[in-house]
């Protein structure tokens, strides 16, 4: 049945077609404009979904990159946290260490300076030694006792003690000791050292130094320069600086 009726319609078309009503050569057309239609039709099909995974890889991206500026953010608030709370500690180590020495810092025997990682106690030359020598005088002693009873609780810290000294040439009488003042700031540093080290605090902890008389704090054309640049230098720098300056120095 469904034979003789495909047979008919064939037919049918076969003489629609014959008597005129459309001729082949427009049907040709008609069938190759639908298949030019439905050609751009998958093209832009493609296009859309090449767009699409365009997109998505954007948006992957996006994603990746909002995850690392928030990881980025999170590192930094945790940096700011902890110079702060480094911050807090070094003025609480530095009130500490005032309010422990209160007594020598008004007597003039000494000052506590604060940098921005280290901490410095300055020792008047005066007080601890007699001019061009570096044994350690009587009264000295007793405030440098109290400096390195101050100094024990600083474990983190690296102690680095440098003395200086005036452009004043040492004394002729005592050059066979100290031929420059390099030897004789030199010698006042390592003095105090052992001295601090009799105190109780570890020899290891302990840097020392001299820089004779070419680091002043003050000109020295004046006899109140002189005196301020006679001096000794307490310094607590903290371990990881104190391993990064000595890498540098390397």
């Amino acid at each position: 049945m469904n034979k003789k009726i495909h047979t008919g319609i064939a037919v049918l078309v076969a003489a629609f077609i014959a008597s005129g009503c459309v001729s082949t050569g427009t049907f040709e057309k008609m069938q190759a404009g639908k298949n030019e239609e439905i050609k751009k039709l998958q093209q832009q099909n493609t296009d859309l979904e090449q767009q699409k995974t365009a997109l998505e890889q954007q948006s992957a991206a996006l994603e990746q990159k909002n995850m690392t500026t928030q990881q980025q953010v999170g590192t930094l608030e945790q940096q700011k946290a902890a110079l702060l709370a480094a911050s807090q500690q070094r003025q609480q180590q530095y009130d500490a260490l005032v309010k422990g020495l209160s007594k020598e810092v008004e007597k003039g025997q000494l000052q506590v300076r604060q940098y921005q990682n280290m901490l410095a106690v300055d020792l008047a030359e005066q007080i601890f030694f007699d001019s061009g020598r570096a044994t350690l005088k009587t009264g000295g002693k007793d405030v440098l006792k109290k400096v390195g009873e101050a100094l024990k609780g600083y474990e983190n810290k690296i102690i680095r003690v440098v003395g200086h000294t005036d452009n004043v040439p040492v004394a002729k009488s005592l050059q066979s000791t100290f031929p420059s003042n390099w030897e004789l700031s030199v010698a006042r540093a390592t003095n105090v050292v052992r001295f601090l080290q009799d105190v109780g605090i570890p020899p290891e902890r302990m840097v020392t130094s001299g820089r004779s008389e070419y680091d002043p704090v003050a000109p020295n054309d004046t006899p109140e320069g002189r005196q301020k640049n006679r001096r000794i230098e307490i310094m607590l720098i903290d371990k990881n600086l104190a391993n990064e300056m000595g890498k540098s120095l390397n």
